[in-house]
């Protein structure tokens, strides 16, 4: 007997062996076992999730010996025959090579007459989109108004394109795609049966290829199984699929775990040897972080499977949740872009440099903005200090050790005499994002050789919850000032202005100030009397 392909042998016979689509079970279910029977029904989804299979079931459940029941017997004539593709009140027409109109009324002609052996007469019409118009009209009246002794199955992978009256007589089933763990647990269901070895992340590996689609799994699973030679194993499902190692996509992820710029590229380069679907690489480097994502909300006592793996416990471990969200979303805006770079290999590189460049500094970095600062007495003639590049990262366990040539460093400030000191001091100090906005919103109170005492205004007090902020702010001012300075910040009002305040009210005056321009500008005021005109002040801004 010649071999039978999985997706053939594994066709469900039953609705108790379909995998997914609950919601059309059901409604099939119950239909069936309380006589509530419509004369047409329309299944449409993707490719392989289970149309064709669901209607000849339906067929079974219509013809049994035993009676209309959702459970038939299996084992009876009419069973066997539409398992077997022989019944013949079973009429499975093709529309995509049946197209034409005179095959349909042809078709059509033959539904006044009674079934030969079965309860009813069946007609399965699949991919009916593919119908012409003129078909579709032929259909209408019949599919309307059959006989009692008939019943239309409709499949179709694009609803869109069926006309509204087709739809109208029918009762719609959207059957939705199977997702991975369904799919991974039928087919080592399969595997069990058929006794063939067979590794988890191999099945996984076979259902995020189906792309939710049971007919392509077992598919997939034919090529693997004859590939490895009558077993399956992850590297082997791997270059069959053209997918990269997952110690390769590890290194990437533990790359940007270190912050290992080398590390990376050469990671990259590696996996550029063999030849891969960037794309894919990319979307599977996604997979990886939404699962560390998972588990790091999970808590520690979760028994959801996930936690199994422990590459990805270790790696949920190491990684700020922070991160892991900035990475996923740097990793699917890139995904848009990948194909627009030069080379598809450039573009992968871009996305995973784009994601060290913006990680977030960790809790003992502070970015400074050194000063090359010459004392007043220097001569002309002495060349001048080599300044230090702006982006420079400064941590506070390394202490800098100044050599006898080391360029002049400002001493310490011993006071401060106004706000718009201490607002040019957080301009030096080159402060960013939270950092910056909780110096702005403080008052300098009070400064010594070791301490600094800042207010903060109680409106502004959530700017506090994060203790980081305030740390590095503090190793900011330390590296500006000394690593024996301290920084205290008070919560309380002040009647001082602050730099944020200082700010706002320099742009209101610029604001202000432009908008005085306009409407004193001649030109203007000439064009607003001569067609009785306004000036929209919103539309104003400052030079």
């Amino acid at each position: 007997m010649s071999y039978q392909v999985l997706a053939r042998k594994w066709r469900p016979k039953s609705f108790q062996d379909m995998v997914g689509q609950s919601h059309v079970l059901k409604a099939l279910t119950n239909a069936l076992d309380q006589d509530r029977l419509h004369h047409a029904y329309l299944f449409t989804g993707t490719r392989g999730v289970g149309k064709t299979t669901l209607a000849r079931i339906l067929a079974k459940c219509l013809n049994c010996d035993t009676g209309v029941s959702s459970t038939p017997c299996g084992t009876c004539n009419a069973c066997v025959a539409i398992d077997e593709g022989r019944f013949v009140d079973l009429i499975e027409v093709d529309a995509a090579s049946r197209a034409k109109v005179e095959e349909t009324r042809d078709l059509m002609d033959n539904v006044q007459y009674a079934p030969s052996s079965g309860r009813y007469k069946v007609y399965l019409i699949d991919e009916i989109h593919m119908f012409s118009n003129h078909s579709f009209n032929a259909l209408l009246k019949t599919l309307e108004e059959p006989p009692p002794h008939v019943k239309f199955l409709l499949a179709t992978t694009e609803p869109k394109k069926l006309p509204v009256t087709i739809l109208s007589r029918c009762l719609q089933f959207n059957l939705s795609h199977l997702t991975n763990d369904q799919i991974s647990k039928q087919v080592e269901m399969i595997l069990g049966q058929e006794n063939i070895e067979f590794d988890s992340g191999s099945t996984e590996l076979i259902a995020r290829g189906a792309a939710g689609s049971m007919r392509d799994a077992l598919s997939l699973l034919d090529q693997a199984i004859a590939y490895g030679g009558g077993a399956l194993e992850e590297s082997q499902v791997r270059a069959m699929m053209g997918t990269i190692d997952s110690a390769d996509l590890n290194g990437l992820i533990q790359a940007l775990i270190d912050a290992d710029p080398e590390a990376l590229l050469n990671t990259i380069e590696t996996i550029a040897l063999q030849s891969p679907d960037f794309d894919a690489l990319l979307a599977e480097l996604l997979s990886l972080l939404q699962k560390i994502a998972i588990i790091q909300i999970l808590p520690a006592d979760s028994s959801n499977p996930i936690k199994d793996n422990s590459v990805l416990v270790d790696f949920a471990t190491a990684l700020n949740k922070e991160d892991a969200q900035l990475y996923y979303q740097i990793g699917m805006m890139g995904r848009k872009d990948l194909y627009l770079a030069p080379d598809v290999k450039s573009g992968f590189e871009m996305v995973m440099i784009r994601m060290l460049a913006f990680r977030p500094m960790a809790g003992n970095e502070v970015l400074t903005k050194p000063q090359a600062l010459k004392p007043a007495s220097q001569p002309k003639a002495q060349e001048p200090t080599p300044k230090a590049s702006s982006n420079t990262v400064v941590k506070n366990d390394v202490t800098p050790t100044q050599t006898p040539d080391a360029p002049h460093v400002e001493a310490p400030i011993k006071s401060v005499n106004s706000d718009n000191e201490w607002k040019k001091i957080i301009d030096e100090m080159a402060l960013v994002g939270l950092v910056k906005e909780l110096a702005g919103n403080c008052v300098l109170k009070t400064h010594t050789d070791n301490r600094i005492e800042l207010a903060l205004a109680p409106s502004q007090e959530h700017l506090l919850l994060n203790q980081n902020q305030k740390e590095r702010l503090e190793q900011a001012i330390q590296t500006r000032f000394g690593t024996d300075v301290k920084l205290v910040i008070l919560v309380e009002d002040s009647s001082n202005e602050t730099p944020a305040e200082t700010n706002a009210r320099l742009e209101r005056e610029k604001q202000k100030a432009a908008e005085n321009s306009v409407n004193n500008d001649p030109a203007v005021k000439s064009l607003m009397d001569t067609f009785n005109g306004s000036v929209d002040q919103d539309s104003i801004q400052p030079q």
